[in-house]
């Protein structure tokens, strides 16, 4: 299933296949609060170089990306990020997001990081799921923590499913 999935570090020339898989992760409206993606420009100035990649096949097609961003810019939380996770649609159930969470954990526990966050949607079974898989915990639920801004989720408060990861050392 898998075996055809290479990861490698993302590119600037990916933009496209990223930003086309963040938008489908946007529409199903289980992904992000964001209604639209960032530029190229804000993406690359707001995430880490490290552990910034994406799944290809043998033709070097994009079907997945993971990244971070550091959670705070003070020196006592330099190890401590928060990453996304998307797979494009046509791939799903194909273990690319696995090898993707794989990979990031592998690169960014080189590079000094001991805790990775996220926010889930609790709708979002799948992501859970892989998290879950992949040795996050869930640390809880936050209610009512933001307000959608489009789609039919439009005007909706949602809750969010606190995640993370700690490096064992």
């Amino acid at each position: 299933m898998t075996s055809d999935v290479r990861i490698r570090p993302m590119r600037a020339n990916d933009w496209a296949a990223v930003e086309a898989i963040y938008r489908a992760g946007i529409a199903t409206g289980n992904a992000t609060f964001e209604a639209e993606p960032p530029s190229w420009g804000q993406f690359d100035a707001g995430k880490l170089d490290v552990g910034r990649l994406v799944a290809v096949d043998d033709r070097d097609v994009i079907s997945g990306w993971v990244a971070a961003s550091p959670v705070s810019t003070r020196e006592v939380y330099r190890g401590v990020v928060e990453h996304s996770v998307y797979v494009d649609p046509a791939a799903a159930g194909r273990g690319v997001g696995r090898r993707l969470v794989e990979a990031f954990l592998s690169a960014v526990q080189d590079a000094g990081v001991w805790t990775i966050q996220s926010s889930i949607f609790p709708e979002n079974a799948a992501s859970l799921a892989l998290h879950d898989r992949a040795g996050f915990r869930r640390v809880g639920t936050r209610e009512r923590i933001a307000l959608m801004t489009y789609g039919p989720w439009a005007g909706r408060w949602r809750d969010t499913v606190l995640i993370e990861y700690r490096r064992a050392d």
